[in-house]
């Protein structure tokens, strides 16, 4: 109780950076064309994110199992990038992107990075926090959509 003002004050001070990141990304969104609105990563991990902001997700396997990927899941993935002209495709931080640079060899479409979901990385690396984690993901997927 002797502490609930600086918590207060504390937890605003983290809302508001929240509602930055969400702002700046909506933004993005909100003028890219519908049809460029698709996110690729390996794992299905995305269904928030890709629902918040209108986006379609595309992926490899469903869950962290790398083993569910299959020839037909694969060629899903593959005839997807192509027909929709998606230029990017992205994996995540915890798998090997080995499956996904098969879909970026199949399409023409660039690897664009590894996002972060399961972990973050050590305290001196690209995201020891979740605000630094929601920055680099949602700054790596605004660069591989432009």
């Amino acid at each position: 109780p002797s502490k609930r003002t600086l918590f207060e004050e504390n937890g605003k001070i983290y809302k508001d950076k929240l509602s930055k990141i969400d702002e700046e990304f909506s933004l993005f969104i909100n003028n890219l064309d519908e049809d460029r609105r698709y996110l690729v990563s390996c794992e299905g991990a995305f269904s928030y994110l890709t629902s918040d902001y209108g986006m379609k997700e595309v992926y490899l396997w469903p869950v962290n199992a790398e083993s569910q990927i299959t020839p037909k899941r694969m060629a899903r993935t593959i005839s997807i990038v192509k027909n929709k002209n998606i230029q990017t495709v992205f994996c995540e931080s915890t798998v090997s992107d080995e499956s996904q640079m098969i879909v970026v060899k199949e399409t023409g479409a660039k690897f664009g990075g590894n996002l972060y979901v399961d972990s973050l990385s050590e305290d001196n690396g690209p995201v020891s926090s979740y605000l630094e984690m929601l920055t680099h993901n949602l700054n790596l997927i605004k660069r591989g959509l432009n």
